[in-house]
C-alpha cells in the first residue's frame, strides 16, 4: 500500500477530508488533476453548518476576516445580503449559526494551509481505477499508486463516480445561466424577470438564465452574453468585456449509493443541483466531516467495516433534502405569468416570522436530523452550534475551542468519564455526547453506554 487513503480532488471538499483524515490518524494522499489551484470563481459561500465545520477545527478567523470583504462584495453584486429561495431575497440570518461570504478560491488557500502536512500531488489526473477486497488501485501521472480506500472528491463530472460505476440518476436541467463580471458600453436594461428569462444585473455582475438549451463547454463571450441578453429583454446592449465567465444548468443528480466497496463519493461527485441558495459547499464539506473520522475510526481498528455504511445512510438524505429544494426553487425561477403569481405568493409567505425560519433552516441544513439506531429525542442526530461553556471551575470557554483535536466530546455535569472521548465538566448546560464531526450523539436520555458504543 503507498497510503491509507487516497482522496482525488484538491478541492474545498477534498483538502477538508484529508485534514480530516490526517487528524484521525489516517496517512493520506491528494491526487489532483490541475497543475496549479483553480482562480475560477464558482462558490462564494459557505452555509451555516459547513462554517461550522471549519470553526471546529480552528480556522475561525480566517473565515471571519475573509467574510468582511465578503459580505461587502455579495451586497453590491446582489443588492442585499438577505439569504434568497429562488432569488427571493427575504430570509432573515441566524446571529447565531451564521454563514461565512468567501469565494472559492480563498477558501481554498486557507484549506490549503490547512492541510499542509498532507501530500498533494498536483497534475496528477486518475485514468484507471481498479476496486477489490483488499484496496483500490488507480494510475495517475504515469504510475500506479494504491490504498486501503478511495474518495473521489473530483466534481460534479467526477471520473472517479464514472470509472467505478456508480448509479448517476436525476433530472435533466430545465435552466440555463451564464454570467460573470462584465463591462458594458452605453445604457444596461433593468435587471429582473422578463418573458422569456430573467436578467441578473448588479455591481459588475450580470447573467441571463433561459430555458435549457443544448450544453456548450466554451468560454463565455461577449457576443455570446449580448446575444443572450437580447433575447431575455429585448434590448441592445454592448458588452465591452466578460470576466470570470461561467455556465451552469439545474440539472438534479445523486448517487445511488456514496459508497461501493472501498470507494467513497463525496461532494458534488455525489450530489449535483442547481446554485440556487448557495448550497453546494454547505453539503459537500458536512460530507467529508461526516466520512473523515469514520474512516480513521475502521482504520485504527476501533469500528468494523460495517461502520462505513452509516456515511451513506447519513449523508444522502441530506443530499436528497438539497435536490428537492433547489428543484423547487427552478420551478419558482421558470419564466411566465403563473410563476410570477406563484412568487408573489411565496414572498409573502416568507414575510411570516415562521416561514421565514422555515426557509433559513432548509437552504442553511440546521434543520435536517440525522436518523441513528437507537431511539432519541432531539437535538440527538443534529449538529451541535457553538455554545458557551462554564467549567466546574467556573473557567468560561467556548465549545469550538475543544473540538480542534478531532476526537469526540463529552460535556458533563456529573457522569463519569471515557477514555475514549475529550470528558469536559461543566455546569450551564445539559450533558452532550458530541461526535468528532460536531453532530450530538446523547443528549442525557437513554443509555449514554449505547451511544458510546454506537460511535466509539
Amino acid at each position: 500500500m503507498d497510503t491509507d487513503v487516497i482522496v482525488v480532488g484538491a478541492g474545498p471538499v477534498g483538502l477538508f477530508l484529508a485534514a480530516e483524515l490526517e487528524l484521525a490518524g489516517a496517512d493520506t494522499l491528494v491526487l489532483e488533476r490541475r497543475e496549479t489551484p483553480s482562480e475560477e470563481s464558482k462558490a462564494r459561500g459557505l452555509g451555516a453548518l459547513a462554517t461550522e465545520a471549519l470553526r471546529r477545527r480552528g480556522l475561525g478567523d480566517q473565515l471571519a476576516e475573509a467574510d468582511v470583504e465578503g459580505t461587502k462584495e455579495l451586497a453590491r453584486d446582489h443588492g442585499s445580503t438577505l439569504g434568497h429561495f429562488a432569488s427571493i431575497h427575504k430570509i432573515a440570518p441566524d446571529p447565531g449559526r451564521p454563514r461565512t461570504n468567501i469565494w472559492q478560491p480563498e477558501l481554498e488557500r486557507v484549506l490549503a494551509k490547512h492541510a499542509e502536512g498532507v501530500r498533494v500531488l498536483r497534475g496528477h489526473e486518475v485514468t484507471t481505477l481498479q476496486s477489490d477486497v483488499d484496496g483500490v488501485t488507480v494510475t495517475a501521472g504515469g504510475r500506479e499508486w494504491r490504498a486501503k480506500y478511495l474518495v473521489g472528491c473530483d466534481g460534479g463530472r467526477s471520473t472517479v463516480r464514472k470509472l467505478a460505476g456508480f448509479a448517476f440518476p436525476g433530472t435533466p436541467a430545465l435552466l440555463h445561466t451564464i454570467a460573470g463580471r462584465v463591462r458594458f458600453a452605453g445604457e444596461v436594461p433593468p435587471g429582473g424577470r422578463y418573458a422569456t428569462g430573467a436578467f441578473m444585473y448588479g455591481g459588475s455582475m450580470a447573467g441571463v438564465t433561459e430555458p435549457a438549451g443544448p450544453e456548450r463547454d466554451e468560454p463565455l463571450t461577449p457576443d455570446e452574453l449580448s446575444a443572450a441578453i437580447r433575447r431575455v429583454t429585448g434590448a441592445d446592449v454592448v458588452v465591452e468585456e466578460v470576466r470570470d465567465g461561467r455556465r451552469f444548468g439545474d440539472q438534479a443528480r445523486q448517487a445511488a449509493t456514496y459508497r461501493l466497496g472501498r470507494v467513497f463519493l463525496a461532494g458534488d461527485a455525489a450530489h449535483v443541483h442547481s446554485p440556487s441558495g448557495g448550497q453546494g459547499l454547505n453539503l459537500g464539506i458536512p460530507d467529508a466531516a461526516n466520512l473523515g473520522w469514520k474512516l480513521g475510526a475502521v482504520l485504527r481498528g476501533d469500528k468494523p467495516e460495517a461502520f462505513l455504511d452509516t456515511y451513506t445512510h447519513e449523508r444522502h438524505p441530506a443530499g436528497e433534502a438539497v435536490l428537492r429544494n433547489t428543484r423547487a426553487q427552478s420551478a419558482l425561477l421558470a419564466p411566465g405569468p403563473h410563476v410570477d403569481a406563484l412568487r408573489e405568493i411565496v414572498a409573502e409567505l416568507m414575510d411570516l416570522p415562521e416561514a421565514n425560519r422555515y426557509f433559513a433552516d432548509l437552504l442553511s441544513g440546521t434543520g435536517h436530523r440525522y436518523d441513528f439506531p437507537y431511539p432519541a429525542p432531539k437535538p440527538v442526530g443534529e449538529h451541535c452550534p457553538d455554545l458557551g461553556l462554564v467549567h466546574d471551575d467556573g473557567r468560561e470557554s467556548t465549545l469550538f475551542e475543544h473540538t480542534r483535536t478531532g476526537r469526540g466530546l463529552l460535556l458533563t455535569t456529573g457522569h463519569p468519564g471515557d477514555s475514549r472521548v475529550d470528558v469536559i465538566p461543566v455546569t450551564n448546560t445539559g450533558p452532550l455526547l458530541l461526535r468528532p464531526d460536531g453532530v450530538i450523539a446523547w443528549a442525557g436520555e437513554g443509555s449514554l453506554d449505547i451511544a458510546l458504543d454506537t460511535w466509539f
